[in-house]
């Protein structure tokens, strides 16, 4: 089973209302949905959609919450129409705990069958969790089951039951998180009671298609992933018989290992590019930064597809007045704004190929290119005019594009879009039933990479997080009454930088062909996916006890 957990951005939810107009209202909202929060103000006002803007240009953390929308923001709105004045609220940290959604609870049976070899015959997966009186929200726990193995019998069920607690939403790889949690200790299990290696195993069931879907994957490397983390670990010079190491303090050594797998999704997103008086590229579109670099990467793509240096691009986002894009959820924002930007960057360099055909007398674009801030004749560098000229010297009184990019929907139904990984975990339990993880080897395959750097952070976060859900994080509500009892920092725990390993991150870095443009596919949540396993895993090697109910804290292990 898993607790029931909580998201605990280190910036709580804060919204200012100021009403421009009886009609007209500005919204600064921590959000990672500023569309749809657009809509819903819309509706519950009952005013045109265009005259309501919500800003949201940074997110102080997010993790699955701020995307759905709670009571506040429609109360602050209204409590600043009321008073003719701007009006702001900042939820304290406890509000954060019972007005902001939380992972649900999760109880979960999980039944595997296999032959003597190790090859599944049968697995079952039934999964039952909570929602509230106003919301059926399901964490979804069963879905990898599903495909993640080869076997041919799999049933998966879910069942929801209405209880009086807060409503919960999605938290950081929704569903995947505590669902491959119970397959993958589950699998371990297995391995032992075989004797088989615990890697060997799942290699014995790869499932080399989607058999569910009956689809072929876009791309799948997983057992590059095994293969690596496994040399990259030491695999190889671990003692398989469980509490059988120990180190110089006399703590127990245990070494553990996981898959971990995410859905690959994308979706419609559009952004408009400008050049300005000045020279520079502005590029805009309704996106969100939420610690992840949107900035970065965008201006990033933006700079090489327009073949122009970094500093001359400007990437705008968090306004609803932009182009529409996607929330920021489901690991599929980069998927999805990133072809746009590219798109539009096309189609602003064509526009700015046709203003210079009337400065280079009516040479055609073919024989152009721009570099430096310019647009010259190619091999003929003396030939160029500065994109802070071209406007006045074209005759033209602007220059910009827009451009909306939309999945592939024939693609989608043709293929299984996932990306997959493979974790490592050395763990030290002490004779208090204190565990320390003191290392992590994690490989993914998850597309192209498009900066190592943001990537690599992103898993180390998401990582880490994994840790933290393994070992401490559990929101305990009271059972008379349904508050929470612990909606604090000081007694809600999470891994902070003293409980941090050492990491060894490692990427395939294979472009999934099937993902249009970037052959990218999102990595901000499988890092925690098969994490909390990888833990629970490595503390049964470590002492040879089974804990099955997460969080697993001393007192399990004494």
């Amino acid at each position: 089973s898993t607790p029931v957990e909580n998201h605990n951005p280190i910036e709580t939810y804060s919204t200012l209302a100021i009403w421009e107009a009886p009609d007209r209202v500005v919204i600064h909202e921590a959000t990672r949905g500023i569309k749809q929060l657009q809509k819903i103000v819309a509706n519950a006002f009952s005013l045109p959609i265009e005259n309501i803007r919500i800003i949201s240009p940074f997110v102080g953390g997010a993790f699955g919450s701020k995307g759905f929308q709670w009571s506040h923001t429609l109360l602050t709105a209204a409590a600043a129409r009321l008073v003719n004045r701007p009006v702001k609220l900042t939820f304290a940290r406890p509000q954060m705990f019972d007005s902001a959604g939380q992972r649900a609870h999760t109880s979960q049976a999980l039944s595997l069958a296999a032959d003597r070899n190790g090859k599944l015959v049968a697995l079952r997966h039934a999964t039952t969790t909570h929602c509230s009186p106003v919301s059926e929200y399901a964490e979804s726990c069963g879905l990898s089951s599903r495909m993640l193995y080869s076997c041919p019998n799999v049933v998966v069920s879910h069942r929801l039951m209405r209880l009086n607690f807060t409503t919960p939403c999605p938290m950081r790889a929704p569903g995947e998180a505590p669902g491959v949690f119970a397959l993958e200790c589950a699998m371990d299990e297995l391995a032992y009671k075989l004797a088989i290696d615990p890697v060997e195993l799942r290699i014995r069931n790869y499932a080399d298609t989607d058999e569910n879907e009956k689809r072929p994957w876009t791309s799948k490397h997983l057992r590059e992933c095994y293969a690596r983390g496994a040399e990259k670990f030491g695999w190889s010079n671990r003692d398989p018989k469980p509490n059988s190491t120990r180190a110089a303090d006399g703590s127990r050594i245990g070494r553990g290992m996981a898959t971990a797998i995410y859905p690959a999704a994308q979706q419609t997103a559009a952004a408009k590019a400008t050049l300005t008086g000045n020279g520079d590229i502005v590029i805009r579109s309704a996106t969100h930064e939420i610690g992840t670099g949107t900035y970065t990467t965008m201006s990033q793509l933006a700079a090489s597809a327009l073949g122009v240096p970094l500093e001359l691009i400007r990437f705008e986002l968090g306004d609803s007045d932009f182009p529409e894009a996607p929330n920021n959820g489901g690991s599929w924002q980069t998927a999805s704004v990133g072809p746009a930007v590219l798109g539009v960057c096309g189609e602003l360099k064509k526009q700015i190929f046709s203003a210079a055909t009337k400065v280079f007398e009516g040479a055609p674009a073919d024989q152009m290119e721009l570099a430096n801030g310019s647009v010259r004749i190619k091999n003929e560098p003396s030939r160029s005019v500065s994109f802070t000229e071209l406007r006045s010297r074209a005759g033209v009184p602007w220059i910009e594009a827009q451009w909306k990019s939309e999945p592939n929907k024939e693609e989608r139904q043709q293929f299984s879009f996932y990306s997959f990984g493979a974790v490592f975990v050395e763990a030290s339990v002490d004779d208090f039933g204190q565990t320390r993880i003191r290392r992590v080897v994690s490989v993914y395959d998850a597309g192209r990479i498009l900066n190592p750097k943001l990537a690599r952070s992103q898993i180390l976060g998401g990582n880490l997080f994994g840790i933290s859900m393994a070992l401490m994080e559990a929101t305990i509500p009271d059972p008379k009454i349904g508050r929470n009892v612990n909606p604090n920092l000081a007694e809600y725990h999470v891994a902070v930088c003293a409980d941090t390993p050492e990491f060894d991150v490692d990427f395939v870095d294979e472009p999934d062909l099937h993902m249009p443009d970037l052959g990218a596919r999102g990595i901000g949540e499988i890092g925690i996916v098969g994490m909390p396993a990888a833990v629970a895993n490595a503390i049964f090697h470590a002492t040879g006890m089974r804990v099955r109910d997460l969080p697993i804290t001393p007192d399990k292990l004494l």
